[in-house]
């Protein structure tokens, strides 16, 4: 089991003061330092954290994996070519939402997005897409043609109650299932902290996990080495 650190939150510091830092590059090596086996980042169309520079500096400078999280949009497909990260994760986007809301509707728009990701594909990009704990998006994403899907968590993480963060967790296994079954590699993330971790970790068949605002939030604490350490250790003693 893999953790990829999402670095977006560097960004929205600096970007809230429209200063120069922290930088999300540094951030990102001191992750990888760390043992985060990828970065992740979201470019957004109104590019409130993650901007073109930062994607450039993270494909020179970065030693494990680039996952970079986009709309599928003409606009974010020229930006993936020039930039050709390992990865490319297309999720959903909504111009005024505090964070990603929901998975991608893939069943709905099947055939649009067969050619997104063929000519991401066609240039050596692998792509993945944030899907929601629905059967019927799994297999769709399967004939969308990729062979990666990051199943959204944030149905376990936000239950307000035990009883719903079981059933939510009881959904995520059963999708999770039913992904590799159709030949999937399964990645899992949306909420996830230092708290809810244990039991989406002890799903033996997701592979990789994306934490990005948790671990931010502790590094402005105890800093970035010790808030990755602290998070892999977590993924690594419950993915037993």
């Amino acid at each position: 089991m893999r953790l990829a650190v999402n670095v977006d939150h560097f960004a929205t510091l600096r970007e809230a003061r429209k200063s120069t830092e922290p930088e999300p590059v540094l951030a990102a090596l001191l992750a990888e330092q760390a043992g985060a086996g990828g970065i992740v980042c979201h470019i957004r169309s109104d590019r409130r954290h993650i901007k073109e520079r930062d994607l450039f500096l993270l494909r020179k400078t970065i030693k494990t994996k680039l996952n970079v999280e986009m709309a599928a949009t003409e606009e974010m497909k020229n930006i993936a070519l020039e930039v050709k990260p390992d990865i490319v994760s297309l999720v959903p986007e909504k111009p005024d939402e505090l964070t990603t809301e929901g998975g991608l509707a893939v069943a709905e728009q099947l055939e649009p997005l067969k050619k997104h990701i063929q000519a991401l594909q066609q240039a050596g990009i692998r792509v993945s897409i944030f899907v929601d704990p629905d059967l019927d998006q799994l297999e769709a994403c399967r004939q969308a043609g990729v062979d990666l899907i990051e199943i959204n968590t944030s149905s376990y993480a936000e239950a307000t109650n035990r009883k719903d963060q079981l059933a939510a967790l009881e959904k995520i296994k059963e999708a999770t299932l039913f992904g590799r079954k159709l030949g999937l590699e399964i990645h899992a993330g949306h909420g996830l902290d230092y708290y809810n971790i244990p039991s989406i970790a002890a799903i033996k068949e997701i592979s990789e996990f994306s934490i990005g605002f948790a671990i931010v939030a502790r590094a402005a604490i105890v800093g970035v080495e010790q808030a990755v350490k602290e998070m892999l250790k977590l993924v690594e003693d419950y993915g037993r």
